[in-house]
Protein backbone atom coordinates (compact mmCIF):
# COMPACT_ATOMS: atom_id res chain seq x y z
CA UNK A 1 0.00 0.00 0.00
CA UNK A 2 2.96 2.15 0.68
CA UNK A 3 3.91 1.81 -2.57
CA UNK A 4 1.17 2.85 -4.38
CA UNK A 5 0.76 6.13 -2.01
CA UNK A 6 4.78 6.94 -3.01
CA UNK A 7 3.86 6.87 -6.12
CA UNK A 8 1.39 9.83 -5.86
CA UNK A 9 2.07 12.62 -8.35
CA UNK A 10 -0.05 16.18 -9.17
CA UNK A 11 -1.90 14.00 -11.94
CA UNK A 12 -3.42 11.44 -9.97
CA UNK A 13 -4.75 14.46 -7.69
CA UNK A 14 -6.63 15.74 -10.70
CA UNK A 15 -7.46 12.28 -11.92
CA UNK A 16 -9.28 12.00 -8.09
CA UNK A 17 -10.69 15.25 -8.89
CA UNK A 18 -12.40 14.40 -12.17
CA UNK A 19 -13.91 10.54 -11.18
CA UNK A 20 -15.37 12.98 -8.03
CA UNK A 21 -16.38 15.56 -9.58
CA UNK A 22 -18.05 13.32 -12.37
CA UNK A 23 -19.90 11.12 -9.47
CA UNK A 24 -21.02 14.80 -8.11
CA UNK A 25 -22.92 15.34 -11.35
CA UNK A 26 -24.15 12.17 -10.88
CA UNK A 27 -25.82 12.53 -7.00
CA UNK A 28 -25.84 16.72 -6.59
CA UNK A 29 -24.94 16.97 -3.07
CA UNK A 30 -22.32 19.19 -3.06
CA UNK A 31 -20.36 17.16 -0.64
CA UNK A 32 -18.40 15.42 -3.62
CA UNK A 33 -17.88 18.78 -5.08
CA UNK A 34 -15.80 20.30 -2.23
CA UNK A 35 -14.06 17.13 -1.80
CA UNK A 36 -12.96 17.29 -5.44
CA UNK A 37 -11.94 21.41 -4.92
CA UNK A 38 -9.75 19.40 -1.97
CA UNK A 39 -8.24 17.14 -5.17
CA UNK A 40 -7.31 20.00 -7.16
CA UNK A 41 -5.54 22.27 -4.21
CA UNK A 42 -3.74 18.71 -3.23
CA UNK A 43 -2.67 18.47 -7.23
CA UNK A 44 -1.37 22.44 -6.67
CA UNK A 45 0.43 21.19 -3.41
CA UNK A 46 2.21 18.19 -5.12
CA UNK A 47 3.17 19.97 -8.33
CA UNK A 48 4.27 22.81 -6.55
CA UNK A 49 5.82 22.94 -3.41
CA UNK A 50 9.47 21.25 -2.84
CA UNK A 51 9.91 17.50 -2.55
CA UNK A 52 10.94 17.27 1.07
CA UNK A 53 7.58 18.82 2.40
CA UNK A 54 5.35 17.34 -0.65
CA UNK A 55 5.63 13.54 0.01
CA UNK A 56 3.09 11.35 -0.13
CA UNK A 57 2.45 12.16 4.12
CA UNK A 58 2.27 15.82 3.24
CA UNK A 59 0.00 15.65 0.40
CA UNK A 60 -2.46 13.25 2.55
CA UNK A 61 -2.79 15.77 5.29
CA UNK A 62 -3.50 19.28 2.45
CA UNK A 63 -6.30 17.05 0.97
CA UNK A 64 -7.70 15.60 4.40
CA UNK A 65 -7.45 19.41 5.78
CA UNK A 66 -9.30 21.11 2.64
CA UNK A 67 -11.64 18.27 2.42
CA UNK A 68 -13.02 18.96 5.87
CA UNK A 69 -12.70 22.73 6.00
CA UNK A 70 -14.71 22.78 2.56
CA UNK A 71 -17.11 20.57 3.16
CA UNK A 72 -17.94 22.41 6.84
CA UNK A 73 -17.67 25.41 4.90
CA UNK A 74 -19.61 24.74 2.01
CA UNK A 75 -22.66 22.67 4.52
CA UNK A 76 -22.68 26.07 6.77
CA UNK A 77 -22.81 28.62 3.82
CA UNK A 78 -25.51 26.29 2.41
CA UNK A 79 -27.52 26.00 5.49
CA UNK A 80 -27.79 29.70 5.93
CA UNK A 81 -29.03 30.45 2.42
CA UNK A 82 -31.93 27.77 3.23
CA UNK A 83 -34.08 26.23 0.78
CA UNK A 84 -35.01 28.32 -2.06
CA UNK A 85 -38.35 29.81 -2.36
CA UNK A 86 -40.68 27.87 -3.93
CA UNK A 87 -42.99 29.14 -6.58
CA UNK A 88 -46.67 29.58 -5.65
CA UNK A 89 -48.10 26.81 -7.95
CA UNK A 90 -45.26 25.16 -9.20
CA UNK A 91 -46.00 21.25 -9.20
CA UNK A 92 -49.73 22.67 -8.73
CA UNK A 93 -51.25 22.53 -12.41
CA UNK A 94 -54.53 22.92 -11.12
CA UNK A 95 -53.84 26.19 -9.23
CA UNK A 96 -51.72 27.41 -11.87
CA UNK A 97 -55.02 27.30 -14.03
CA UNK A 98 -56.76 30.06 -11.73
CA UNK A 99 -57.76 33.06 -13.64
CA UNK A 100 -57.36 31.38 -17.26
CA UNK A 101 -59.41 31.78 -20.13
CA UNK A 102 -60.88 29.05 -21.91
CA UNK A 103 -64.35 27.68 -23.76
CA UNK A 104 -66.50 25.13 -22.86
CA UNK A 105 -66.21 22.23 -24.78
CA UNK A 106 -69.81 20.49 -24.35
CA UNK A 107 -72.99 22.00 -22.59
CA UNK A 108 -72.97 21.70 -18.61
CA UNK A 109 -75.47 19.32 -17.42
CA UNK A 110 -76.21 18.84 -13.50
CA UNK A 111 -73.70 21.60 -12.86
CA UNK A 112 -70.93 19.94 -14.20
CA UNK A 113 -69.06 19.76 -17.96
CA UNK A 114 -66.04 20.12 -19.94
CA UNK A 115 -64.06 22.83 -20.83
CA UNK A 116 -60.78 23.46 -22.87
CA UNK A 117 -58.00 25.39 -21.34
CA UNK A 118 -54.82 26.15 -23.82
CA UNK A 119 -54.45 22.52 -25.78
CA UNK A 120 -56.07 20.59 -23.07
CA UNK A 121 -59.20 19.32 -22.11
CA UNK A 122 -60.55 19.42 -18.09
CA UNK A 123 -63.28 18.45 -15.97
CA UNK A 124 -65.46 21.52 -14.65
CA UNK A 125 -68.31 22.36 -12.47
CA UNK A 126 -69.96 25.73 -12.64
CA UNK A 127 -69.81 28.41 -9.99
CA UNK A 128 -73.28 27.62 -8.18
CA UNK A 129 -75.81 30.16 -9.76
CA UNK A 130 -73.20 30.75 -13.50
CA UNK A 131 -75.54 27.95 -15.10
CA UNK A 132 -76.77 27.47 -18.02
CA UNK A 133 -72.94 27.19 -19.50
CA UNK A 134 -73.33 25.78 -23.39
CA UNK A 135 -70.77 25.01 -25.32
CA UNK A 136 -68.81 27.30 -27.35
CA UNK A 137 -69.20 29.85 -24.59
CA UNK A 138 -66.46 31.70 -23.06
CA UNK A 139 -64.94 30.65 -19.42
CA UNK A 140 -62.79 31.99 -16.41
CA UNK A 141 -61.67 29.54 -13.66
CA UNK A 142 -62.22 31.14 -10.64
CA UNK A 143 -61.08 28.15 -8.13
CA UNK A 144 -60.25 24.32 -8.68
CA UNK A 145 -61.22 21.40 -6.37
CA UNK A 146 -59.32 18.05 -6.90
CA UNK A 147 -58.69 17.69 -10.57
CA UNK A 148 -62.05 20.18 -11.50
CA UNK A 149 -61.98 23.35 -12.49
CA UNK A 150 -64.80 25.40 -10.99
CA UNK A 151 -65.81 27.98 -13.99
CA UNK A 152 -67.84 30.74 -14.48
CA UNK A 153 -69.10 32.82 -17.42
CA UNK A 154 -66.69 35.38 -19.16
Amino acid sequence: MEFLLTEMTWWHWVAIALVLFGIEMMTGTFDLLMISIAAVGTALFAGLAPDGVAGWQGQLVVFGIAAIILVAGGRMFLSRRGPPPEHPTLNKRMAGLVGQHGQATRDFTAGSGQVKIGDTVWGAEAVPGELPILAGDTIIVSDTSSNMAIVRKA
